[in-house]
């Protein structure tokens, strides 16, 4: 049986990220976790419930990238107290834009019965956009 301590959750859900392993990152979320982002991209504002989350938020932001190119993250640093886990990571790929996206990220995890209830994520919001995103929207098939 996995571990509800919330860092080891968090660890998971990031090892899931990594792999790209679609049923873990789910069964990660709590039915009505919500995600934030910041600034005025195409997943900024809060994204409510785990299928915004996954199929909103995840899909818009994987979207943007070249799946031909990596894709990659790697946890940096990691702490928490009580149900609550702050993270560090990098990530990396290539945007459709065949720019190069290369991101230090952090964000807090809140932690309800071994699932993600929330995700505050902050980042370099004006990267992300030089990086990934082209004139022309990217759009996530519904």
């Amino acid at each position: 049986m996995a571990s509800t301590e919330p860092k080891d959750v968090v660890r998971t859900y990031f090892d899931a990220l990594a792999a790209g392993d679609q049923d873990a990152i789910w069964n990660a979320w709590a039915a009505d976790g919500s995600c934030w982002y910041a600034g005025d991209l195409p997943i900024s504002g809060t994204w409510e419930g785990r299928e915004q989350v996954i199929n909103g938020f995840l899909a818009t932001a994987f979207a943007h990238l070249d799946p031909e190119r990596e894709v990659g993250l790697r946890v940096t640093n990691l702490f928490g107290e009580g149900d609550q886990v702050f993270v560090e990571w990098d990530s990396w790929a290539t945007g459709r834009t065949g720019r190069p996206y290369q991101q230090k990220n952090s964000g807090v995890f809140t932690i309800r019965d071994g699932k993600i209830v929330s995700m505050r994520e902050y980042a370099d919001t004006q990267h992300w956009e030089r990086a990934l995103v082209d004139p022309q929207p990217v759009r996530v098939s519904e």
